[in-house]
């Protein structure tokens, strides 16, 4: 995988993939019956894993910068040219 970042669209259709995975499964699940139903469960529990670890590593994420918000810049006192967040 390159170092670049995906377009707008393609990062907003990876952030709707889960969602719409669990829709589909779910869709599956209400319109088959009996053992035509399996196949819809590994979707199902796959697209809820990702949704489920996609919101805890943004919870860890939002919390490092919160306690690195609030420790303050450091202790040589303030930010020199180039140091920091960019421009």
């Amino acid at each position: 995988m390159s170092g670049r970042r995906p377009s707008r669209f393609r990062a907003a259709l990876l952030a709707l993939s889960s969602p719409l995975l669990i829709l589909l499964a779910l869709l599956v699940l209400f319109t088959r019956q009996g053992s035509d139903r399996l196949p819809a469960v590994p979707a199902l529990v796959i697209g809820t894993g990702l949704l489920t670890t996609s919101w805890i590593r943004r919870r860890r994420r939002r919390a490092e910068l919160l306690r690195t918000l609030r420790l303050g810049p450091p202790a040589g006192g303030e930010l020199r040219q180039g140091e920091g967040s960019p421009p």
